[in-house]
């Protein structure tokens, strides 16, 4: 199993759309780049996906691999495996960490999730997340609120009782 992404990161973004992957973001990557080896640049893949979304989804070479395995798992034409095959497909670029760390972001990425100066980067599983630090504050909000079984002050941990519970119900 490849590694994963931990923690969360605000870097600044240059005028050229630059922005300093944080060194334990790239060692993910790297350890998930099949070809990568001391002295080359590790590859990664940027979805952009759907006009509603604020952020982007930076995924290892071994983590959209599999995402492919599991879209053409669905039938084809069906309406699932169209709108993962846009997303993840058409609404993606492959990408390379530089030698000095950076990834470059086009204009058009920035501009689609509205990044000026910095860019906030949060950890979800086998990809990195992407946001300005003022749309994912709002996200964080509205993320808390979408869970009506998360109380304020809460044990996080108290969740995983329930995705539990669903597991027992659909099995059983």
């Amino acid at each position: 199993m490849a590694r994963k992404f931990r923690g969360s990161e605000e870097v600044k973004v240059d005028a050229k759309g630059r922005v300093s992957i944080p060194a334990k973001f790239r060692r993910v990557f790297e350890s998930a780049d099949p070809e990568w080896e001391t002295g080359k640049r590790p590859q990664l893949v940027v979805v952009f996906g759907t006009e509603s979304w604020k952020h982007l989804q930076l995924f290892t070479m071994q983590a959209i691999d599999e995402v492919d395995e599991q879209i053409s798992r669905l039938q084809r034409g069906s309406a699932a495996r169209n709108l993962l095959e846009n997303i993840y497909h058409g609404h993606a670029e492959e990408a390379e960490i530089d030698g000095d760390g950076r990834l470059v972001l086009p204009q058009k990425l920035r501009e689609k999730i509205g990044l000026t100066d910095s860019a906030f980067f949060i950890a979800s599983g086998d990809y990195l997340k992407v946001w300005s630090p003022e749309n994912y504050r709002e996200e964080e909000r509205e993320l808390e609120a979408r869970v009506p079984e998360f109380e304020p002050g809460a044990d996080p941990l108290s969740l995983l009782a329930l995705a539990s519970s669903q597991t027992i119900t659909e099995a059983g």
